[in-house]
């Protein structure tokens, strides 16, 4: 039994989660591999023009583990409460793939977030189980690992974020959801820039999710879509700690477009860089702007702009 996990959308969300359940189960799991422009081209073929980038990338490790895996793993979020939105790439993801891949032989393992239908986290990972032949007491057990483990991540990764926020260096907040931060493909491009360049770079998605949703409230409580309002809290949280924004984001994606354009106008007295990639363009635009924008920063510093 191989379950085949796609390393796209919600996969940075729970991955460490997937993987230590997994373990506990004793079920053999395939990730697919980092996104590089293979990935993205075979995404691109199946994805309706309108598709946003995510999506598009998502598709393309999707069609990579067809033939390599028993079951591949499809999650999808619809609500966590009546104010918690998700943006509709992640409530039709099932029914997307079911239809895109309808002439391959494929299984798909489930795993579906959905408050307004009673779908909850621990249920979710419960039926997976379920589908995998495992007794409901052995998927209670590995979900509560799982969860724990999840907890303590985001604990050290929270504390390494007030530690660099006392770093001597220029620190930027990278602003973006995680599949286009940590994806191969979008994110690592800007984040080796920063390296390179000596900056104390700081992930907002590292916050609990809880703690941002708080602090978001200071600028608005009507925000639907959870994540842009979680990243909206991490900004707030922030803001008066590091040197400058950048707000990532893929092209085509309407959550964002709005969110965004929010911030440029509320968030004031600091340097914000309002990057959108959209899988086309070179490395080289991508690290002018970010030249660019660091230069406006140490000008800032040195008591020009803003002042």
């Amino acid at each position: 039994m191989k379950v085949g996990i796609p390393r796209g959308l919600l996969y940075f969300e729970f991955e460490d989660m997937w993987k230590e359940f997994f373990k506990e189960l004793d079920i053999e799991y395939l990730v697919s591999p980092k996104t590089d422009k293979r990935i993205y081209q075979l995404g691109q073929n199946r994805a309706m023009h309108e598709s946003c980038l995510p999506l598009k990338v998502f598709l393309g490790h999707v069609e990579y583990l067809i033939g390599k895996c028993d079951y591949i793993l499809i999650p999808r979020i619809g609500t966590f409460g009546y104010y918690d939105r998700m943006c509709t790439r992640y409530q039709s993801t099932i029914d997307l793939v079911y239809n895109t891949f309808r002439d391959y032989d494929i299984k798909i393992l489930p795993f579906n977030i959905d408050y307004s239908e009673r779908e909850k986290e621990r249920k979710s990972f419960i039926d997976m189980g379920k589908t995998l032949g495992k007794r409901k007491a052995q998927s209670i057990i590995a979900y509560t690992k799982a969860k724990r483990l999840n907890n303590n991540i985001i604990s050290k990764k929270e504390e390494l974020m007030e530690q660099k926020t006392k770093s001597n260096k220029i620190k930027i907040l990278l602003v973006g959801h995680k599949y286009n931060t940590f994806d191969n493909y979008t994110g690592s491009v800007i984040t080796n820039y920063l390296d390179k360049m000596d900056i104390e770079t700081i992930i907002a998605t590292d916050m609990d999710g809880k703690k941002a949703d708080f602090y978001a409230k200071e600028l608005t409580d009507t925000m639907p879509w959870t994540f842009n309002r979680e990243l909206l809290g991490s900004i707030l949280r922030f803001r008066d700690k590091v040197d400058g924004i950048i707000l990532l984001s893929s092209f085509n994606c309407g959550p964002d477009s709005m969110a965004n354009e929010m911030i440029l106008r509320k968030i004031k007295n600091i340097p914000i860089l309002n990057l959108v990639i959209d899988g086309q363009q070179g490395v080289g635009g991508i690290e002018t702007r970010l030249e660019s924008f660091l230069d406006i920063i140490l000008f800032k510093k040195e008591g020009g702009l803003f002042d």
